[in-house]
């Protein structure tokens, strides 16, 4: 995956790709670093929307929408480049975050009616699920 890759998925033009970010605490297999971007503390793969969601199942075990349904319950704070966040329950790291960008629909309103939107949802090391969103390119 090149830089290019996750500038477009965070400026909301890869609408059809989900993000990943693992962290190196939490996938064990170097195998996973092949197929993405290193970053700090982990791998950020951007892959297309079915494959992604299939990755992220074998990872975590997790069905990836089921997981973004619960983690909608809890508001947090997720870093703009999906590497990172600030867990609502204190300072713990992130294991692992999952983000789709939505396209802009003027019809729904408020932050969609602004542009297209990042949906992001993070799995911290204490259990906690928590959600943040933004319009693509503003943070």
């Amino acid at each position: 995956m090149s830089d290019g890759a996750r500038a477009e998925f965070l400026a909301g033009e890869r609408p059809d790709d989900v993000a990943l970010f693992l962290a190196d605490s939490f996938v064990s297999e170097d195998s996973v670093a092949d197929y993405g971007e290193s970053v700090p503390d982990g791998t950020l793969l951007i892959v297309s929307g079915e494959t992604g969601r299939s990755v992220f199942q074998k990872a975590t075990g997790m069905e990836a929408m089921n997981f973004a349904k619960q983690a909608m319950g809890t508001e947090g704070e997720i870093a703009d480049d999906l590497s990172a966040g600030e867990c609502p329950d204190g300072s713990h790291d992130v294991k692992f975050v999952f983000a789709f960008a939505e396209e802009q629909n003027e019809d729904v309103g408020g932050l969609y009616a602004e542009g297209d939107v990042i949906h992001a949802y993070a799995y911290c090391e204490c259990g906690t699920a928590f959600s943040d969103k933004w319009v693509a390119g503003e943070r």
